[in-house]
């Protein structure tokens, strides 16, 4: 399935910059993915199992290590000078049910709560699937919660298809994951 109202790309909301990051962004992503973690996630796991999967997955060293990765690029959202969102976009293994040709994964997308409904979250998923082409990418794939009814929404709007599940460890609870993937062809020029 093409999702054909974004073949084209929109134009991006006013004032809306999205750039790659760098090694000076390390503190912003790591105190923007807690951030945005806890909002998201927070109140529905307990805190000793979001503790532990803060502590694994965000910290300036973390950030840091992931920005010299070369299969890692980070995106910023940037709105009228103030951080909107973010993504991380990452060249590796995919999970067998991702069968698209040369997948590459949006790792992590989150936009602030403040900029829910601007159009920021379109626009960096567009800047996603152009890193993802710019990587050589022709798929792209995520994984989502499936207790996440309105990112699937938002998912699935934008043309991703549902091709399975995959569990996501999130300190020591178990979580079921949808894996949803996206082809890239009516993107490519």
């Amino acid at each position: 399935m093409t999702h054909t109202s974004n073949a084209t790309p929109s134009a991006p909301p006013a004032g809306l910059h999205i750039r790659h990051a760098t090694l000076a962004d390390a503190p912003l992503i790591a105190s923007l993915g807690v951030e945005t973690f806890v909002m998201s996630f927070g109140a529905l796991n307990t805190p000793e199992n979001l503790a532990k999967h803060l502590a694994k997955a965000f910290g300036e060293e973390i950030q840091r290590r992931e920005l010299t990765d070369p299969a890692i690029t980070y995106l910023i959202a940037e709105q009228h000078g103030r951080t909107a969102g973010y993504a991380q976009v990452r060249e590796g293994e995919a999970p067998a049910c991702v069968t698209g040709e040369n997948p590459v994964e949006v790792r992590r997308f989150y936009v602030t709560h403040e900029f829910h409904g601007t159009g920021t979250a379109q626009a960096l998923m567009e800047a996603c699937a152009s890193e993802a082409l710019r990587r050589g990418g022709r798929t792209l794939w995520l994984g989502v919660w499936e207790q996440n009814p309105r990112a699937i929404r938002f998912y699935t709007k934008w043309g991703y298809e549902d091709v399975g599940g995959q569990t996501f460890l999130l300190g020591d609870d178990p979580q079921q994951d949808r894996v949803l993937s996206l082809s890239l062809a009516s993107r490519e020029r």
